[in-house]
């Protein structure tokens, strides 16, 4: 362990600095004759090592002749929790105090209601880019299901690769590739939106974009939903009886204003202060959090059908991603399984398979998602592990591709 440090040189810490001359102090400790003994260390570890051989195979196995584990295990945990907290606060921007802070929109406003002005309400011309795992990405997907503007706004389904990816980790794939350029990655499309072809940022998804234009309209999933549900195509779409889905009707807008702001903070972006914070208090406060807007959400549901009542509205939208991703990931990963919405929370259970019928089940798959958050997230999950469920059927989120048609279940304009 202190040789594997003398290599690293320095091993930064967030509370100080493992120095090159402390480095040389351990590496001098570990590999000093051992006087208690009179004999030298080399020697010891080699008959030490012949007698291990007979009785085990693989590994170092250091804890078998290391006379004290202390040096070791305390090398060790600092090392490890040195690199973790260094690559998570990469993952995760990070407050003084362990919390993790969500960074800002780069690419759109909070301020929109609908569909800009300045861009025709026509077919074919706008793309949004999506991935399986990312719940932003999946609530984008439901508003263009419920509105029926899957004709009308092309999508496409990026691939989660982080290696593949030069920046982010959105990748294209051979069966889906990217209408505006035909760019290997997410990072392509920004550069060629952006003027001079060199886009500085986060690279993320989802991604609405104009095609004829090349440019972007916004990165900001709660702007894209906002913008879809005012687009009312002009040349076609599923209209149904005349009419479109409405998903933020005046008379509501200030419940669903007021429900979308602690879903967001408690359950949407709860799950991931939980999973992705660096000190306890962080997490205790983030986990209580999470279960606060569970129950919340819970007791609404059991007197209405939706969040905001009668109807589907865009609170519904919201929460949706959050909790078909929960059971099957974040209770786990995310550590925020003290109690599940299967077991703890039966109108959250009843609501979201209702509205998972709604919208339709191809927009996401759970145990490809579960893949993707185990295997991309590794400060979380160094060993790349991934549970074997529970699965979309012992979860009961089996449900039709395509959305359920109720016309009770939608405002109408």
């Amino acid at each position: 362990a202190a040789l594997g440090l003398a290599v690293a040189g320095l091993v930064v810490h967030p509370h100080g600095v493992l120095t090159n001359h402390a480095v040389r102090r351990l590496v001098d400790i570990a590999l000093r004759p051992d006087r208690r003994a009179g004999t030298n260390r080399g020697a010891t570890l080699r008959a030490g090592s012949a007698r291990c051989a007979e009785s085990s195979q693989g590994g170092l196995r250091i804890l078998e002749w290391i006379p004290s584990q202390q040096l070791l295990v305390g090398t060790a945990r600092f090392v490890w929790n040195s690199l973790w907290y260094v690559m998570l606060s990469e993952l995760a921007p990070q407050s003084p105090e362990g919390a993790y802070v969500r960074p800002a929109p780069q690419l759109g406003s909070t301020a929109v209601i609908g569909w800009p002005a300045s861009l025709p309400a026509v077919s074919g011309r706008y793309q949004v880019y999506l991935g399986n795992a990312c719940p932003w990405c999946h609530r984008v997907g439901a508003t263009l299901a419920l509105r029926g503007l899957t004709c009308a706004v092309g999508v496409t389904r990026m691939a989660d690769d982080p290696e593949r990816a030069s920046r982010g980790g959105w990748a294209f794939e051979a069966s889906d590739p990217d209408p505006l350029c035909g760019a290997a990655d997410l990072r392509q499309v920004y550069d060629r939106c952006t003027e001079g072809g060199a886009y500085r940022g986060r690279c993320t998804a989802p991604l609405l974009v104009d095609l004829q234009a090349c440019t972007i309209i916004s990165n900001e999933s709660g702007d894209i939903v906002r913008m879809l549900n005012g687009l009312d195509v002009t040349d076609g779409g599923a209209a149904e009886g005349g009419g479109w889905v409405d998903l933020y009707p005046a008379a509501l807008r200030a419940e669903i204003d007021e429900t979308c702001g602690w879903v967001y903070k408690q359950i949407n972006n709860g799950v991931y202060r939980a999973g992705f914070c660096t000190s306890q208090p962080a997490y205790e406060a983030a986990e209580a959090d999470v279960h606060k807007g569970l129950r919340r959400a819970d007791g609404l549901l059991a007197s209405r059908r939706f969040l905001c009542g009668p109807t589907l509205t865009e609170a519904d939208v919201r929460m949706l991603p959050t909790a078909v991703r929960f059971d099957g990931v974040y209770a786990s990963l995310f550590r925020c399984g003290r109690r599940q919405i299967r077991s703890d929370y039966p109108h959250v259970n009843r609501w979201m398979k209702e509205v998972l019928e709604l919208t339709g089940g191809g927009w996401f798959d759970l145990e490809a998602a579960r893949g993707s958050y185990y295997r991309n997230l590794f400060p979380l999950n160094p060993g790349g592990i991934v549970p074997g469920g529970p699965s979309s059927e012992e979860l009961g989120l089996v449900v039709g591709d395509e959305p359920l048609h109720d016309q009770a279940a939608f405002t109408w304009r």
